[in-house]
């Protein structure tokens, strides 16, 4: 359908899992995707298989944690593009689902920087583009921990306040042009858990967290999630902002 068909799309933690997914989605449905993370070779990886396939693509390498790396991000894209039309804060880390006496300093601190401080940064820099422009997107990636509380205290707190700070842009650009929505993915194969991830996470609060989902349900795919960030992204969703869409097979129900 090519749904946003020559869109300048940016989108971080597109080095792998839901990310890369959502950058091959939206290449395939006519945007120029901007892939951003920290790791060159993954980035260069994802740019070509895209651009296999016949997708357009450039990348930033940028750390989301910090101020400078977001600007970068979106600066580079504008000054390449001319403009931002759709952002995915996409990018994010895990706690090692540590409960709040586990949790230091130093992880409460790093976890808060790249998955709540930095989704702040890279909005705020792409809304005075999109401000100048009278349109565009914003696609944050929560989490069910957002909703539910049942991760790691850090993490969860993170997620949930990217779902207030989702609501919070939708109000003050409702009916501007610009929007703001948030996607919440279930329990995904990902980097972040995988088997090897997990045997470092914290085992007490993990057999807390676990009395609270419906292990008998299937995982949801990244696929699953980069069509939810697609909806939201496109023209099919332009009258719904401010809203946050669980994608988890009803796992947490």
């Amino acid at each position: 359908m090519r749904r946003v068909e020559g869109k300048v799309a940016l989108i971080t933690g597109a080095g792998s899992g839901i990310g890369e997914t959502t950058a091959k989605l939206f290449a395939s449905e006519g945007a120029v995707v901007g892939l951003v993370a920290r790791r060159e070779n993954t980035l260069l990886r994802v740019k070509e298989e895209i651009e296999a396939e016949g997708g357009k693509a450039f990348y930033i390498v940028a750390d989301v944690g910090t101020l400078e790396g977001c600007e970068k991000a979106v600066s580079s894209t504008v000054n390449e593009y001319g403009r931002i039309d759709i952002l995915v804060n996409n990018a994010g880390i895990t706690d090692q689902n540590r409960s709040t006496v586990n949790t230091t300093d130093e992880i409460w601190e790093k976890v808060i920087a790249v998955n709540q401080t930095g989704v702040f940064y890279m909005c705020r820099a792409a809304l005075r583009y999109m401000e100048k422009q009278g349109a565009g997107v914003i696609v944050n990636v929560s989490s069910i921990a957002g909703v539910y509380g049942n991760s790691g205290a850090a993490y969860s707190a993170s997620k949930a306040a990217v779902i207030s700070l989702t609501k919070n842009i939708a109000i003050q650009y409702a009916g501007s042009g610009i929007r703001c929505n948030a996607v919440c993915p279930g329990r995904t194969p990902t980097a972040f858990n995988s088997p090897e991830a997990l045997e470092h996470f914290d085992k007490g609060m993990m057999e807390i967290t676990r009395r609270h989902y419906d292990f008998s349900l299937p995982k949801t795919e990244p696929i699953d999630q980069a069509k939810a960030i697609l909806f939201f992204a496109c023209d099919e969703s332009k009258a719904v902002t401010g809203q946050y869409l669980v994608i988890d097979n009803g796992m947490c129900l």
